[in-house]
């Protein structure tokens, strides 16, 4: 198997070495003569005219399996050998305390889990990062962000009890947090969640993958505040923290082109390559590294790889003949884990000795020191000469490939073994070697009692650790709630049209987006709206927008678009509002929750609408919205051509029915399903003041329709109806039944209760149902303070229902589960339809009849709630006077 373009390099045979020789050392004579850049444009040239001359040749995308930094030109280390031996010290601390903490944690609750290894093969990424180039967010900076490794999270606690930031009675209940409240202590979650530490964990990376497409994102939305004028330029960085088997996510690499082509060399990542994952090798038979290198590389990123630590200089200083670099050339990342599960004879004769040449170079080492050699993420000063270039590298985003040993440190029980991602108790002699190999200070009785060591406050530890965080800042990770206050503007100021519709026709899509224009006029809210589109502006009648307010662009518009004189042609620009991100839902989601986070990240806050296929949201991206659930987001999730039966001829793919029935499972998401323009203007007023007024961590999702229709004005005293769920269209005295639709499906409800009173004489009530989910929710609040607390008030649902006993009938352009779930509050009878099945192409008239929730299908589905219909014959004659067939199957069978 080809690994890398160097093991190519190396096995071909050289048919005359002393041209290749000439050739080198006039290379050699160009750079010392005039420089690397000329040197560049040869190698350019020279390229050019291979592929001229026909010759299949192009520069390989991997490097040698070296360090990318040369000896020569890596940095001194800050305060020199004594604060490098400190800080060496500090990570060996940290690593103790993180390792005490999980396993404290299994011997006392078997089942809590946590994780060792992870963090032990990162500590000195995490260090050397934290003492020299996180820095926190000040009065007067706004701090760099940081995504922190999920399973590296024990080690992060470590380091903020060292600090003071947290408590050992903290530490000691890790993963506990239930229980920590009955001991008046703050529990430690299992991995960075900022919903569960608010105060401490910034950005949510514990479902793997959405940590680095967040970030790109991240960094590119702190870029567009700054070319808005929003936020001041402050060379701030985004880090971000990953591991190597990650990366096989797709999230994880899905934005690297995004970064490359905005150039933002304001981001960082670090991915460890510890070449495990949780079952073993990321890839046994090949070098993550390369593979990893190529793809950034071709992704047009920086590529830093820091692979072998300070003890090896000397080794491949000896290596005239180049075996040794070929020999780590060749050898695969299984075997490398090989190597590190092994002792120093093991390594001797495994891989010093496969020539004489190598034989050599290990025979100037004892078993000893081969066992010590370091890999390049567990030597602080490799790792700060890589940080150092990647910090002020410009032009380009910038990852840094540092190889590590899973495990590092944990010997026998753990160090490159497959099974020490899994590792979470060790045995009292394990915990001894491990006191041992990294000298700590701690006594056998303490070990074997996984006590937490703190030095002393006046110990040069303790001293250098306060001293670095104060001279960056503060400490970290932190989350700041601060934020500019903004005022909401009146709802007539930009939706006086929906609210007075007076019967004009347009779509709910239509209402939300001319709203969307006003709001964006608006002197005090209108820059911090964030219009965000995954190329369906057009589609959402949005085009109006672009000559507005522009689309974002880093490099302005360099272009003359083809629609040029067009009053709605394609207009980019450097300070553009709108987000326009081309077909990524992964990417417009992730643009998202950097807007509706900002309040939080930058202490500026920001309304993001984002405005998407609604099929293409939860079901989609469902795990990125949840991520931003867990970040406390605040904005707007418009789900655009929504429902089942709405989105014509589609088909089964883009036709929703079940988007609002994800959205209920996620706590802090509140969702609508709006019939009308006015119904819309009210939800998105009672947003923004819940999120910007009242700044409660909570988030919209609205579904919204392309079907055009007569829109009524806003009747008198509904607000309130229209925020808790439902409300009444017009009150009927002694109804005989009881008609609740929701959306577009109000208007086939309407359509039932005329045909109900013309063909049968049945009154018929109707309320339009804006949130199964929220009265949902409220009975279930409803019934629970009264089980607990014997509160006497009932749900809302009850409450607006109790005053007769008619059977209802409710319907959705959705599942169902939707109507399903109030079934408990309605105090009488309750029929419910909905769009179970799969998705048809056709039109919206025949999809109601096929999935039953059109007017007619609503009508006969009352009757047979009434004493007439009970029969079967009757609601037989009762479906044909409605030309109805009764005998066709249900949709959810076909």
């Amino acid at each position: 198997m080809e690994m890398s373009s160097a093991n190519n390099l190396n096995s071909q045979f050289d048919s005359d070495r002393q041209e290749t020789d000439e050739w080198v050392d006039a290379l050699q004579a160009v750079i010392q003569a005039s420089g690397p850049e000329r040197a560049r444009y040869l190698l350019s040239r020279l390229s050019a005219a291979a592929q001229q001359s026909g010759i299949k040749w192009r520069d390989s995308r991997n490097t040698p399996y070296t360090n990318t930094i040369r000896v020569k030109d890596e940095p001194p280390f800050p305060g020199g050998a004594d604060a490098l031996s400190t800080e060496q010290r500090l990570a060996s601390l940290m690593r103790w305390n993180a390792l005490a903490m999980v396993v404290r944690a299994n011997r006392a609750y078997g089942e809590l889990g946590g994780h060792i290894a992870s963090y032990a093969s990162a500590a000195d990424l995490f260090e050397v990062g934290f003492n020299h180039f996180f820095r926190a967010r000040t009065d007067a900076f706004g701090g760099d962000l940081v995504y922190f490794q999920a399973h590296s999270a024990p080690g992060i606690y470590a380091r903020a009890f060292l600090e003071g930031t947290l408590t050992e009675k903290e530490l000691s209940f890790y993963r506990q947090e239930i229980e920590a409240k009955k001991h008046g202590a703050q529990g430690l979650s299992s991995y960075p969640h900022p919903w569960l530490m608010e105060n401490f964990w910034q950005f949510p990376t514990g479902s793997m993958g959405l940590g680095p497409i967040s970030a790109i994102y991240q960094a590119r939305f702190m870029r567009y505040l700054e070319h808005r004028g929003l936020l001041a330029p402050q060379e701030r960085k985004v880090w971000g923290v990953f591991g190597d088997g990650e990366m096989d996510e797709p999230e994880s690499l899905a934005a690297l082109s995004l970064a490359s082509r905005e150039t933002l060399d304001n981001l960082v990542f670090v991915v460890n390559c510890n070449l495990q994952r949780l079952d073993g090798p990321v890839r046994g038979n090949g070098h993550i590294v390369d593979e990893l290198e190529t793809l950034f590389a071709g992704a047009g990123w920086n590529v830093v790889k820091l692979l072998w630590g300070s003890d090896w200089d000397t080794l491949f200083a000896r290596d005239k003949s180049g075996e040794l670099v070929n020999a780590l050339n060749q050898t695969v990342d299984g075997q490398l884990q090989t190597f590190a599960a092994n002792n120093g004879a093991f390594n001797r004769e495994r891989f010093f000795g496969q020539s004489p040449a190598l034989q050599a170079i290990g025979a100037t080492l004892t078993d000893d020191e081969i066992d010590r050699l370091h890999r390049g993420g567990h030597d602080m000063k490799k790792i700060h000469a890589a940080y150092h270039a990647a910090a002020n590298h410009r032009g380009q985003p910038t990852v840094i490939l540092a190889q590590t040993k899973k495990g590092f440190g944990m010997g026998a029980a753990g160090q490159g073994k497959m099974t020490t991602h899994q590792q979470k108790k060790l045995d009292a002699d394990t915990l001894i070697a491990f006191r041992n190999r990294f000298k700590l200070p701690i006594s056998d009785e303490a070990c074997a009692a996984l006590a937490f060591y703190k030095p002393a406050d006046d110990s040069p530890e303790m001293r250098h650790l306060l001293q670095r965080r104060a001279a960056l800042g503060g400490f970290m990770p932190r989350r700041s709630t601060s934020q500019q206050q903004l005022a909401v503007p009146e709802i007539a100021s930009h939706a006086k049209f929906a609210l007075d519709a007076a019967g004009k026709e347009m779509s709910t899509t239509m209402a939300l987006v001319r709203m969307l224009g006003a709001l964006l006029k608006d002197d005090g809210i209108g820059k911090h709206i964030v219009p965000i589109v995954a190329d369906e502006a057009r589609t959402f009648g949005m085009a109006n927008l672009f000559r507005q307010v522009g689309i974002y662009s880093s490099q302005g518009q360099l272009y003359e678009p083809e629609d040029i004189g067009s009053i709605l042609y394609y207009r980019e620009a450097k300070d553009g509002q709108i987000l326009e991100e081309g077909i990524s839902e992964a990417g417009a989601i992730s643009s998202w929750t950097a807007a509706a986070t900002s309040y939080s990240v930058h202490g500026l806050p920001m309304l993001p609408f984002y405005i998407y296929y609604s099929m293409f949201g939860f079901q989609r991206i469902g795990d990125l919205i949840w991520a931003a659930a867990d970040q406390r987001a605040r904005g707007f999730l418009v789900g655009a051509t929504s429902g089942r039966t709405t989105l014509a001829g589609e088909g089964l793919q883009h036709q929703d029915g079940s988007s609002h029935l994800i959205a209920a499972t996620v706590p802090n998401c509140v969702s609508y399903d709006p019939a009308y323009a006015y119904e819309m203007a009210v939800i998105v007023q009672d947003g923004m003041q819940r999120m910007l007024g009242n700044q409660e961590d909570i988030f919209y999702y609205v579904t919204v329709t392309n079907e055009n229709e007569a829109q009524p004005s806003m009747p008198q005293g509904v607000e309130e109806g229209i925020k808790r769920g439902m409300y009444c269209l017009e009150r009927k005295k002694n109804a005989d039944v009881r008609l609740l639709a929701a959306g577009p499906i109000l208007k086939e409800a309407i359509a039932a209760a005329a045909l109900l009173q013309e063909k049968f004489g049945i009154n018929t009530e109707v309320w339009s149902v804006t949130s199964y989910t929220e009265l949902a929710r409220d009975g279930i609040a409803a019934q629970r303070n009264q089980r607990l607390s014997n509160a006497s008030e009932a749900a809302y649902v009850t409450r607006q229902l109790g005053d007769s006993q008619a059977p209802v009938i409710a319907a959705s352009d959705y599942v169902r589960s939707m109507a399903e779930s109030i079934r408990a509050f309605v105090p009488a009878s309750y029929v419910t339809l909905g769009t179970d099945g799969f998705g048809r192409s056709d039109t919206r008239a025949n999809l109601r009849d096929f999935f039953e929730v059109d007017a007619k299908w609503i009508a006969l589905t009352a009757l047979s709630e009434l004493p007439a219909g009970k029969d079967a014959a009757q609601l037989k004659k009762f479906a044909e006077m409605l030309g109805l067939d009764l005998a066709k199957p249900w949709s959810a069978t076909m």
